[in-house]
């Protein structure tokens, strides 16, 4: 039976599988979708739940991978789009858990931002924790929040915005977003930590497919089963393109 390259959800969606081996299924998540806890299985945009349907369901796309199990590795936020690890088994999905807790995982994004950055390379290593004031947000918090370290390159600017490599070490909540806005630049379309939220978004071809400008795009990681390394790519090009960018981008 031949596998399909995409997962066909019953609502319509089809999402590209990038990479697959036996223990592991990596999609180029679309934004609008959330990896939520069961206590919010009732949105309909729950990927987690609608992913694990479709295989009870034994739609094509699972049955003819023989797959009886699906469960998302790692989190990506809801709006944001990009690779996304998913296990075929609880003993493949304890087996890349560990491998991320360990800072195994090698994660690169590109945001678009809001300004020029003065550096070309920067760290920001701000504490962050839940902030108690509002579900769901993420603060700095210098005595008592969690360590966490992004590493971030200017690829390329534009007028008034900057494309950027972000490279988190740790895996905290909103982690890119946090640093990114307390480093002057925040991500493009992000209500929750962004600021002139009222003026129009300095872009040429912003796309509805990105309702932020921050996408997960490579994974490397070494195979804990293979011994091997692997390294996951998502398409950047439309990316890029929505916010005024060109790919492969020759500079700053």
């Amino acid at each position: 039976m031949a596998k399909q390259t995409e997962i066909e959800l019953p609502d319509g969606s089809c999402i590209p599988i990038l990479y697959e081996d036996r223990a592991v299924l990596a999609i180029d998540k679309p934004a609008g979708w959330m990896l939520a806890p069961d206590s919010w299985d009732r949105t309909s945009r729950n990927l987690q739940l609608a992913l694990r349907s479709s295989v009870n369901a034994g739609d094509y796309w699972a049955r003819s991978r023989r797959l009886k199990y699906i469960r998302f590795v790692h989190r990506l936020d809801a709006d944001t789009s990009g690779v996304l690890l998913l296990s075929k088994s609880a003993g493949a999905l304890h087996a890349y858990s560990r491998l991320f807790q360990s800072r195994g995982v090698e994660k690169v994004y590109l945001a678009v931002v809001r300004g020029i950055p003065a550096r070309q390379d920067w760290i920001c290593r701000l504490k962050l924790a839940p902030d108690p004031g509002e579900a769901g947000r993420t603060r700095v918090k210098a005595q008592g929040g969690k360590e966490s370290e992004t590493r971030f390159h200017v690829v390329k600017t534009g007028k008034g915005t900057a494309l950027i490599e972000a490279r988190p070490l740790s895996g905290r909540t909103h982690q890119i977003r946090v640093h990114l806005a307390e480093s002057g630049y925040p991500v493009l379309g992000d209500v929750l930590y962004g600021t002139d939220l009222a003026s129009p978004q300095p872009t040429t071809r912003h796309s509805s497919l990105f309702p932020i400008a921050l996408r997960a795009v490579a994974l490397s990681y070494p195979d804990p089963f293979q011994r091997k390394l692997v390294r996951i790519q998502a398409p950047v090009e439309e990316f890029c393109r929505s916010f005024g960018f060109f790919w492969p981008a020759p500079g700053p």
